[in-house]
């Protein structure tokens, strides 16, 4: 595809005061992913060689997440000198002395350019040869854009900024896009004669437009229909209408590979999730991280999946789960708080008001309602009791409980941790299991009832209870006395 080696510079060196942030612009979310971090992915995608980021607001912060996300990319700093010719001079650099291939820079505030636009773009370089090929795109509205000015016959002219263009110029809606594709030798001795006299005392890559071309090396511009791909986020109004672009693309390819989306306008899909045919997404749904949903499974409505994987036929409703596995055929929900940790196995069901935590439940065994299992694992086919909390925490440390297989617990129980329930065992209503039970026993712990005649009257005479307690002991006021017997006769 392309025979020269590819090294790809991005630009990553801006403050970013618009967005008015304490996160530095580029590590801004978006689809699950850092601006930063859609542009590496497309980096890599194309088959870079060599990939350099250019860093210097908030420098450690971006660093760190290029050494995260892409450890072989190389991480330049950009000096005193401002402007984003000098980020790329800075940029070229941290390549090897001999590297004579192809230099594909990109910004790392423009987060929707995908390979296939770039491996676009890098074919018409090639194939025409050009010391340098960029692309551009038409705006309702160019302002605030460098214009690309052509000549009578269509060919690339210049770049004009929008503070130095005429007005008949500043007619034209062909803007840069900011993306280009370089010739090294070519962009190299470019760089060299652009210096900083102009208004803004920066030194600008626009300008090795211009050097190239007066050099009478090839320049082309390439012009893209869809705008979104070009698109920049300088603040957070932009960030949202291209979050709600990216989404809205994502869940076309999705339902075009057979995912039903019952409401797309409120169903958020990171980039990098996954789902199979015949998976179902209900209103209010957000699948978020690197989940994986499998074949016929159902989620929603009102549901966050971060990191999780549900398994075929599975059902999650209103639910909220983070590195979380729901077993095939399992069901989830509604109003279940599935925290890290937590493998539900097939068939098995986590219901009403259920928080788990670091929780083995094996296959087919039900937690139905309102209950808490924190470090606890469950074998098969048993059944936890409405209510059941398991004490995992003793105030210094977190200890485990085991419940073995075809267990039944009784309703409003406490597993006082580190305890184990043998299989087939059984534990009575209201129990509070501090020690082991053996299988196939039954536990209870509760004290007769007593009941104590007269409490209320002794201890809380003159409370509404007494009163109430008194008029209920009196005789029946209603009942029918001689009088009213007579009456009747």
């Amino acid at each position: 595809m392309i025979d020269n080696p590819i090294a790809v510079v991005i630009l990553a060196a801006g403050q970013g005061t618009r967005m008015k942030s304490a996160l530095p612009k580029v590590l801004h979310p978006l689809g699950g992913l850092p601006l930063l971090g859609h542009v590496l992915t497309t980096a890599d995608e194309i088959g870079a060689a060599h990939v350099v980021t250019v860093v210097r607001h908030e420098r450690e912060r971006v660093a760190a997440y290029v050494a995260e996300r892409a450890p072989h990319a190389v991480v330049v700093d950009q000096d005193e000198i401002p402007g984003t010719g000098r980020a790329v001079e800075v940029g070229l650099a941290g390549l090897p002395d001999d590297f004579d291939g192809t230099v594909v820079v990109l910004s790392a505030d423009v987060p929707l350019l995908d390979a296939a636009t770039v491996r676009f773009l890098l074919t018409a370089h090639r194939g025409a040869g050009n010391a340098l090929t960029l692309l551009s795109t038409h705006l309702d509205d160019p302002t605030g854009n460098g214009r690309i000015l052509r000549s009578g016959d269509g060919g690339f002219e210049a770049i004009v900024e929008q503070r130095d263009a005429t007005p008949e110029q500043l007619a034209v809606t062909e803007v840069n896009a900011g993306v280009y594709v370089f010739a090294a030798g070519a962009l190299r001795v470019a760089l060299a004669g652009i210096g900083t006299d102009n208004a803004q005392a920066e030194k600008y890559l626009t300008d090795a437009a211009a050097a190239i071309k007066s050099a009478g090396s090839g320049i082309e511009a390439v012009a893209i229909s869809d705008r979104w791909l070009v698109a920049g986020i300088n603040d957070r109004v932009q960030l949202a209408a291209t979050a709600a672009e990216l989404n809205a693309r994502v869940i076309r390819r999705w339902q075009l590979a057979g995912v039903t989306v019952q409401d797309p306008r409120s169903t958020w899909i990171d980039v990098q999730a996954t789902l199979a045919a015949d998976v179902t997404l209900l209103p209010g749904t957000q699948i978020l991280g690197a989940t994986r949903i499998d074949r016929g499974a159902t989620v929603g409505p009102d549901t966050t999946l971060l990191d999780c994987e549900i398994g075929e036929e599975a059902t999650v409703r209103r639910t909220d789960a983070t590195l979380s596995v729901v077993g095939p055929g399992a069901s989830v929900g509604p109003f279940a708080y599935l925290r890290p940790g937590t493998q539900l196995g097939a068939e098995g069901k986590i219901g009403t008001f259920v928080e788990t935590k670091n929780a083995i439940i094996g296959d087919g065994s039900k937690a139905p309602h309102l209950s808490y299992l924190g470090d606890v694992e469950v074998g098969q086919g048993s059944n936890i009791g409405a209510g059941t909390i398991v004490a995992n925490y003793d105030g210094v440390k977190k200890h485990r409980t085991k419940v073995g297989s075809h267990v039944r617990t009784g309703s409003h129980n406490v597993f006082v941790a580190p305890v184990e329930i043998g299989d087939g065992a059984y534990t009575g209503a209201g129990t509070v299991v501090r020690k082991n039970v053996e299988a196939g026993s039954l536990s209870i712990s509760i004290a007769p009832q007593r009941i104590m005649s007269g409490w209320v009257q002794a201890n809380r005479a003159g409370t509404a209870a007494a009163r109430a307690a008194a008029a209920s002991s009196a005789p029946d006021a209603g009942a029918p006395g001689a009088d009213d017997q007579e009456a009747r006769e």
